[in-house]
């Protein structure tokens, strides 16, 4: 029903900046906050960034400072600047997306992108 597609990942020297992008697309009434989590190899899937419909933001403590999360409510669409990147930030990162997806649902629906890879090297 509702499809997230992530874009701008790839390799970079520390130190470096990328800009991630995820459209949702799909039967969409309306979309709730949106988020940003990656997952590096061996550790468990965590938050990175979230944004509300009302453009509230909050991130984990390791990127505040280096990381922005933006959305344009109009094209559907998250994106996560990351600027300063550091080694520690490889890793896959995710969009997530919780969604009206009919006018008459009565609860969001979560909905995942596929990934994409970031690799920092030094």
């Amino acid at each position: 029903q509702v499809q997230l597609v992530e874009s701008g990942g790839g390799l970079v020297q520390a130190g470096g900046s990328l800009r991630l992008s995820c459209k949702a697309s799909g039967t969409i009434f309306s979309i709730n906050a949106m988020a940003w989590y990656r997952q590096a190899p061996g550790n468990e899937r965590e938050l990175v960034a979230t944004i509300t419909n009302r453009r509230i933001t909050d991130y984990t403590d390791s990127v505040k400072g280096r990381f922005t999360i933006s959305r344009d409510n109009a094209k559907n669409t998250v994106y996560l600047q990351m600027n300063n990147l550091k080694p520690e930030d490889t890793a896959v990162y995710y969009c997530n997306a919780n969604v009206f997806v009919r006018i008459t649902d009565r609860a969001l629906r979560q909905f995942w992108g596929q990934g994409t890879q970031v690799t920092v090297f030094t």
